[in-house]
């Protein structure tokens, strides 16, 4: 199995220039590039993919996003289609934003239950228009954990691979699981540890004869010591009076791997 050149999810950036900024900053090469959507939100939480145009071909005409509404453009899904310049197979990547606690748990929920089944919706859509075999992955802060319903119940989402593999329906992979069984979180609020970053993978990713090769094991939390202490505690928190500017993300990033065959 080949391992596959990275592709990155952001969420809650100020702008492109940032992104381009990072882009810069993290890359000893000039070939990546930036898919960026600036949304209606006026606080600043533009979500993007950030790829390496030597091995993909992003195709603009079959980009999409979504903006959850309350009472003004909260969060958004966005989906955007990578073509692999060697073998002519796509990746389609649905970026995700849900709306947060905020307000409370329970009283937030609804908003991730409407968001959870617009996902769902474009899951099937994308199967009814690619096949039932294309290779999604589903990426971003939920601001629900992989057990919560808005994840199991609405956009579809399971542990269990089988299931993934053989349904009629848009059923998606949730790759978190086993992580969340050692006790491993990418957030931490008043102590608690909790999965609010996860990734989703569809049948064409799930089943073992497909194009993608899919290693389980490869799944993570990326862990810098720099970022946390001993309870994983993260100090930047945009939102308060006067916010660390001097410290990390308040959620770790994920990584998976996925091998073409």
């Amino acid at each position: 199995m080949v391992e596959m050149d990275q592709i990155f999810y952001v969420c809650e950036v100020e702008n492109a220039h940032v992104l381009n900024q990072l882009i810069a900053a993290v890359s000893c090469r000039s070939a990546y590039k930036l898919i960026h959507h600036d949304m209606k939100d006026q606080r600043g939480i533009d979500v993007a993919f950030i790829y390496d145009r030597e091995k993909y071909t992003f195709v603009e005409s079959e980009f999409f996003h979504h903006s959850v509404i309350k009472r003004y453009p909260t969060r958004e899904i966005v989906q955007a289609t990578l073509k692999m310049r060697t073998t002519g197979m796509e990746l389609i990547l649905v970026g995700n934003h849900w709306p947060s606690r905020s307000a409370g748990q329970f009283e937030s929920e609804p908003y991730r239950i409407i968001t959870g089944e617009t996902l769902s919706y474009f899951v099937q859509r994308i199967q009814e228009v690619k096949g039932k075999g294309a290779a999604i992955i589903v990426m971003g802060d939920f601001n629900d954990e992989p057990h919560s319903r808005s994840l199991t119940n609405y956009a579809l989402s399971t542990m269990n691979r089988d299931k993934v593999v053989y349904a009629r329906n848009p059923v998606l992979y949730n790759l978190m699981w086993n992580l969340l069984g050692e006790r491993m979180g990418s957030y931490v609020y008043s102590g608690v540890s909790m999965m609010l970053d996860q990734f989703l993978v569809s049948k064409g990713i799930a089943k073992k004869s497909g194009a993608f090769g899919l290693d389980e094991k490869e799944v993570k939390v990326e862990i810098f010591p720099e970022m946390v202490s001993g309870r994983y505690d993260t100090p930047i928190r945009f939102g308060q009076s006067k916010p660390n500017l001097e410290g990390f993300s308040d959620h770790l990033p994920i990584s998976f791997v996925l091998g073409e065959r």
